[in-house]
Parts: structure tokens; C-alpha cells; sequence
């Protein structure tokens, strides 16, 4: 696998010198400052490789753009409102733009509105860590009582109302606001811009758009931007949703097995694949992350590799962000299945047969507390997790393990 980070810019607290001391051979970033919808320019694209070809000190990285994530879907594509045609030619222009500076991978995803949802971002361990979670019933709560989103009791169990209304009438003022916050933080904007009175009007534009009329759209979008993929040399993968069920009363279409082969039958070209995040799927107890590797593997083009721990087996339950091999998800497994399919491809020839993963998220450890990098994504805490990948891979690619000793 080819070890990557993902860095969202000169502004990151965590520097590309952190990167080349934590060992990755390669960067996952995007061009965050472009607005949704607009070119990604040869020139701007061209910037972002000069900004992390080199070290504070100014000599060379080493390192490389290698996957892009993401080159955002708009909402109009989503919806096909708007200007949504002119969008998807946009989508397609930069990404011709990309693939002609070196880069074959674009990591995207079709969520509505939400990027990620959690209600807490620094949620406190045993050990004294901190990682991002999602708490069921306090989540109910700000549906139910701080957003009072329209048709929202409909959505919940008399049980989970019941545990929410208490929760709610529990919490401080304060915890209210952060937790308003924390949700917000995965809408468009920020919780100090927008209004629970923004968030309904971002969430009406979706009132009438079923599962099933998402997925179109999504198949739709990638009937357009597939072939041109196929024919230039890039590689598409559509990332999960996270976490992969009904929030908000939004659909969702990328949160199982069954989802992802519908799409990729749909659209058949090896060009449209699978961003295969374990933490990700891994927050619902019926998916099955090697076996979706071993399955799906020849579409996998890029890997998110993290973990989560159920607090709840039934779908909908709390989890929190593990450790990378603490969680729910049999990691030395799903490492194997990865590793199996490289040897696959390897002998089959193919170009793409390293697949580029990156150590999703991470706990905040040691100087992690005192840094304050994006949440999910500290530098100690993603180190951690990178050197127990790395421990995994080294040790199921020795010769005394693939030799049967």
C-alpha cells in the first residue's frame, strides 16, 4: 500500500516536515479556498504542488500530490437544481486539469449537505485521549429540541424521545451551544455563521428527494464524468457516508455493499471505483469490511483506514473514533485482503496495483492536546495509527509469514 497523509493546506498546524518525520511517501489535499462548483486552475493546482514540494527550511519534501480529496460535488448536482449542468463541465475541466499535472486519483462523495456528523469532537477516554464521537441520544436531542427540524418525531423511537427529553433537560446552556456547534461543524459554513433557522433551509432544498432519486442523480453525475475518466487515466472513488445512516431526515445512498455494487454496475467502467473507508462503514455493525475488500477490490482506488467502536450494535447506535487496531474492525484482516488484492493485481499487470491509503483520523495523544489541528486529524495520534498499520503490512509481507513459516 502506498503510505499517504492527508493535508489540507499551508494553513494546517500539521506541517508537511511533520509528514516526512511521520514516513509517508505521499499527499492526499485539495484546493480548499476554490468555492464549490468553480474550475480547479492549472495554476492554482501547480501552487498547491509547490506548497508541500518543500520544508520550512526550503529544501526539498519529496512528497507529491497523489490523491486529490476531494473536488467537491455541489449541492446543485446533487439536487440537478440550479446550475448544476455547468457544474458537472466545471467538475470535468478540473479534472482534466489535475490528471494533466500527474494526478490519478480523486476521492469525492454525493452526502447531502453533510460532510460528517458528530457530537462531540474532543470526547474523553480512560486514557486521557480524546477522539471524535456520536452520541444517539444527544444527537436526538439537538433534532428534536434544538433544531425542532419538521417531521422530526417521526424519526425516533418513544424510547430514544423519551432518553433525549431527558438528556436535553439536563444540559447546561453551554453544552447546547457546543453541541449545536459540533453538528454544524459538517454543514456548509460554520456554527458561528449559521442559524438553526440556516441549517432547516439547507435542509428543505432536500424535501423531496428520495434515496432512490439521490442514486439516480449520483449515476447520473458519474455516466457524465466516468468515460472522460476512463479515457485520461484518472481514477474516481466515491467516498461513504459518514456515518452510513438516515440523519436529518437526508437520504443517504453510499452506506453499504449493497449501495456501491448497484453503482458500480451501474456505471461499469474500472475508472468509477470505491474510496473503501473502514471507519466510515465500519459505524454499522452489517458491514463486513474484509469481505467488502476481497469483493469489491478491484474497484477499491483509494483506502481510509480507521477505526470505531460500537457502543451500540443496532443501526443508528453511538460509537467513538479507536485506535486503529482497537475497534470493531478485524484491521489485520482487513490489511490481508488488501494486500491479497495488490498480489492480484501485480500479476494481472496492472499499473494501479498499489493502492494509496492514508491513516484516517486519529486520537488526540500527548502534544495533540496543545496543538489544536483540524479535529480528526492530529499529528501524533495519526502517527500512531500510521506505525501500526505499517507494523501490519510489514509483518504480513515478510517471508516468513507469506512462506508459511
Amino acid at each position: 500500500m502506498r503510505q499517504t497523509w492527508r493535508w489540507f493546506g499551508p494553513k494546517d498546524l500539521v506541517s508537511i516536515d511533520d509528514m516526512l518525520q511521520a514516513g509517508v511517501e505521499g499527499v492526499v489535499t485539495a484546493l480548499h479556498h476554490v468555492p464549490t462548483g468553480r474550475v480547479w486552475t492549472p495554476a492554482d493546482i501547480a501552487q498547491r504542488q509547490a506548497e508541500l514540494a518543500v520544508m520550512k527550511d526550503g529544501e526539498p519534501s519529496g512528497l507529491k500530490w497523489e490523491v486529490v480529496e476531494s473536488l467537491p460535488v455541489s449541492e446543485d448536482i446533487k439536487r440537478q437544481t440550479g446550475d448544476w449542468k455547468t457544474h458537472i463541465v466545471n467538475w470535468i475541466t478540473s479534472m482534466r486539469n489535475l490528471r494533466a499535472a500527474g494526478i490519478e486519483v480523486i476521492c469525492y462523495n454525493f452526502m447531502p449537505i453533510l460532510d460528517w456528523t458528530r457530537t462531540d469532537l474532543s470526547y474523553r477516554l480512560a486514557n486521557g485521549a480524546t477522539c471524535m464521537r456520536y452520541d444517539a441520544v444527544d444527537f436526538a436531542a439537538f433534532d428534536l429540541f434544538l433544531l425542532q427540524r419538521k417531521g422530526v418525531e417521526a424519526d425516533y423511537s418513544a424510547a430514544v424521545t423519551e432518553a433525549a427529553r431527558a438528556r436535553f433537560a439536563d444540559m447546561s446552556d453551554a453544552r447546547k451551544q457546543e453541541l449545536c456547534g459540533n453538528v454544524v461543524f459538517g454543514l456548509p459554513g460554520s456554527a458561528e455563521r449559521m442559524s438553526m433557522d440556516d441549517v432547516k433551509t439547507h435542509l428543505a432544498h432536500y424535501d423531496n428527494i428520495s434515496a432512490e432519486k439521490l442514486r439516480g442523480h449520483l449515476i447520473e453525475f458519474l455516466a457524465e464524468v466516468s468515460p472522460v475518466a476512463q479515457e485520461i487515466g484518472m481514477r474516481l472513488c466515491c467516498h461513504p457516508d459518514d456515518p452510513p445512516f438516515p440523519l436529518l431526515g437526508l437520504p443517504r445512498v453510499m452506506s453499504t455493499e449493497a449501495d456501491y455494487k448497484s453503482v458500480m454496475d451501474a456505471v461499469n467502467l474500472p475508472a468509477n471505483g470505491i474510496t473503501l473507508c473502514t471507519g466510515s462503514l465500519g459505524a454499522r455493525a452489517d458491514n463486513d469490511l474484509p469481505g467488502m475488500m476481497k469483493r469489491l477490490g478491484d474497484r477499491v482506488h483509494f483506502l481510509h483506514l480507521r477505526n470505531v467502536t460500537l457502543e451500540e450494535r443496532q443501526l443508528g447506535g453511538s460509537f467513538h473514533e479507536a485506535a486503529h487496531l482497537e475497534g470493531n474492525t478485524d484491521m489485520v484482516a482487513m490489511i490481508a485482503a488488501v494486500l491479497a488484492e495488490q498480489t492480484r493485481r501485480k500479476a494481472a499487470g496492472r499499473a494501479d496495483w498499489q493502492i494509496p491509503m492514508r491513516p484516517d483520523h486519529g486520537q488526540n495523544i500527548l502534544d495533540d492536546h496543545t496543538r489544536k489541528a483540524q479535529p480528526g486529524y492530529p499529528a501524533i495520534g495519526r502517527l500512531k495509527g500510521l506505525a501500526e498499520l505499517r507494523g501490519i503490512m510489514t509483518a504480513l509481507s515478510h517471508p516468513a509469514v507469506t512462506a508459511g513459516v
